[in-house]
């Protein structure tokens, strides 16, 4: 049984990750804005008033946590806004960026002194990321956004490696949640596979970008 702190977690993946870690034995620490139903029916330490963006906020849930050790941190807080060429928001780009890319690297440089040789750090990105795929272009706020955080990734994975920590960058498919409007697999099913890829995480695949299917993704 591990210790998994799990951000984003009161919907959609961040959500099913807390159930599904329950469900087998593990410890769950649940870390969000604000709780939601379905997560307070789990039974999970529920750490509220953590918004990703915010300095203070994630200070102070490094301070309520002193002392605890994780074995795994699973980044998963984001936000999708639309923003095209001919509608350029800034503001929401800024957001985005607060949120997708400054966000896990806040986190996890907060919570570092609960993170020991042997743990691992996972961020849910987004194959919206790859520079490769991309053959439609627009989406600039998180596109740029998830690139941004990718790149953050594979610096951990160097910078964390010499610590014996390992980190997962991990596209989760195209789920069926509230941010893609319905459409893609279940969430269930995307969360078993980013489950498999956490638990299969060591130093020879840290700092790699993966399909919750396994698969090897382009940058």
């Amino acid at each position: 049984m591990g210790r998994y702190l799990v951000t984003g977690a009161n919907r959609g993946i961040g959500l099913e990750l807390c159930r599904q870690l329950k469900d087998r034995g593990d410890e769950v620490i649940a870390a969000c804005r604000t709780s939601s139903p379905g997560l307070s029916k789990l039974g999970v330490r529920v750490e509220e008033g953590l918004d990703v963006a915010e300095d203070a906020a994630v200070d102070r849930l490094a301070r309520r946590l002193e002392g605890i050790r994780l074995d795994v941190l699973v980044n998963n807080a984001g936000i999708l806004e639309h923003v095209s060429l001919d509608d350029l928001d800034l503001d929401s780009i800024r957001r985005q960026f607060e949120v997708n890319s400054l966000g896990p690297l806040r986190v996890t440089r907060a919570l570092l002194p609960n993170l020991a040789s042997g743990a691992g750090v996972a961020i849910v990105t987004s194959l919206m990321g790859s520079m490769t795929d991309n053959s439609s272009g627009s989406h600039y706020g998180y596109r740029m956004s998830k690139a941004a955080v990718n790149a953050a990734g594979v610096s951990l994975g160097h910078d964390l490696g010499r610590r014996g920590i390992s980190v997962a960058i991990l596209h989760p498919g195209m789920v069926s949640t509230d941010m893609t409007g319905g459409a893609g697999i279940s969430v269930a099913e995307s969360v078993r596979g980013l489950l498999q890829r956490i638990d299969e995480l060591g130093p020879e695949n840290s700092g790699t970008f993966r399909h919750a299917d396994g698969r090897a993704l382009p940058w």
